[in-house]
């Protein structure tokens, strides 16, 4: 058994990615078209590609109209759109171009009736590009709710508590609104757990959290609220749909790719070339630099004493951690901070390589996927004059991994199962 470390952990990543690709995954969770007509609504980093299989596999004498929203620069490049619309909006602080998809997305569910199927086609990001604000609340100021929901190290479901709750559109709004037809959401997963009502703040799912959960996260966070936010908020005015609300009564939610499934596939690709594979979880979420950390201290235990698992061995793992913003400034996703917390800890132990990336192909704002370790990271830092420690206060990972040309760069995937991560044990 012969293999180039980056060769196969970058292997490993791209089967991950392809088995949530829509092309490969929606067709075959179609229903048959409706009496009525059929409405294609939804919003994600998977959009673009989502909508490009529904339109493939939809009959043609069919009738289909709708409209999608997916980040700038996400749009498939074979896609054609003749049915479905599809706008781009910004990520990860919506733009005044979601906002407007989304206002006339809401217009479009007037006049359905129970005759009509709604599909939505939802996947990570959606938060973001599905931009509603609550009644009173500007787009600037959601903008900057966005900003401050970032940067406070709360995970997922946390932030997308607070923005169902500041929204006209999430956190079951979006199906309320398609009442009396039947919606069938079709949902790519990358929230830990596969929680549908966490996924894009869940527009077409019941909210069991509440106003006041809302306003308890942003106290500990430290996160301002505009007046006519905690207004709405303490108020209750700004309650989402709850579980049992007739209007959501029969509507279904299938998931066609999820984190778990990813990473299964990546390990029988590993295991389909000679090398044990296991997946310690999907589900992780923690400071991304710790949790790195912690991947370390169980990849030299492979390494030194063959505990828990036997070398060579390949650790997968993926979920969501998050980043705890310090310096504005800093350039550098969850994915290079759990790398560079991950090399800082391993010390250059030998026969360790890895790989972090997010499966949308972006790990934060910047151009890169994520980035590769190995045992000689840290001693070729130090010989192009980089600190790793420093460049991590000042969450400047990119930068690291940049200087030492370790980036993996992919450009958008059109999927989005979260965080991908391969540490190998030779």
């Amino acid at each position: 058994m012969t293999f180039e470390p980056r060769a196969l952990l970058r292997h490993l990543y791209e089967v991950a990615v392809a088995r949530a690709l829509p092309a490969e995954v929606l067709a075959a969770h179609l229903p048959a078209p409706p009496r009525g007509r059929t409405l294609v609504l939804g919003a994600g980093k998977a959009g673009g590609s989502m909508a490009e299989a529904l339109e493939a596999a939809w009959p043609e004498a069919a009738p289909l109209s709708g409209l999608v929203i997916t980040r700038y620069g996400h749009r498939p490049p074979s896609y054609q759109p003749r049915r479905i619309e599809l706008v781009e909006a910004a990520h990860p602080v919506p733009d005044a171009a979601g906002l407007q998809a989304a206002e006339r997305m809401l217009a479009l569910t007037r006049g359905l009736t129970a005759d009509d199927l709604v599909i939505c086609l939802i996947s990570g990001g959606g938060s973001a590009l599905l931009s509603l604000p609550a009644e009173g609340l500007s787009l600037q100021e959601k903008q900057q709710l966005n900003r401050a929901l970032l940067d406070s190290g709360a995970d997922i479901a946390q932030m997308n508590c607070v923005r169902k709750h500041l929204s006209r559109i999430k956190g079951g709004r979006l199906a309320a609104a398609c009442t009396p037809a039947r919606v069938l959401t079709l949902a790519i997963s990358d929230v830990p757990g596969d929680d549908p009502a966490v996924i894009a703040s869940g527009p077409t799912v019941a909210d069991a959290t509440t106003c006041a959960d809302a306003l308890a996260i942003c106290a500990r966070y430290g996160i301002e609220l505009p007046a006519a936010a905690r207004a709405g908020l303490a108020s209750g005015a700004f309650e989402t749909p709850k579980p049992g609300d007739p209007r959501l009564g029969g509507h279904e939610l299938r998931l066609i790719a999820t984190p778990r499934q990813s990473l299964q596939a990546a390990a029988e690709a590993a295991r389909a070339l000679g090398l044990q594979a296991h997946v310690l979880s999907d589900e992780i979420e923690g400071e991304s630099r710790e949790v790195g950390a912690l991947h370390a201290a169980l990849a030299r235990s492979v390494a030194r004493h063959g505990q828990p698992f036997q070398r060579p061995c390949v650790l997968l793992s993926g979920g969501e951690t998050t980043v705890t913003v310090r310096h504005p400034e800093g350039r550098g996703g969850r994915a290079a901070e759990f790398l560079l917390g991950c090399a800082l800890a391993l010390r250059g132990e030998p026969g360790i390589h890895g790989l972090a990336a997010d499966t949308d192909g972006i790990d934060g704002k910047l151009d890169n996927a994520g980035a590769f370790i190995t045992p000689d990271s840290l001693a070729r830092a130090a010989a192009a004059g980089l600190n790793p420690a420093e460049l991590l206060q000042a969450n400047c990972a990119y930068d690291l991994f940049a200087g030492l040309g370790d980036l993996l760069v992919t450009g958008p995937t059109l999927t989005n199962v979260n965080d991908f991560r391969a540490l190998l044990v030779v």
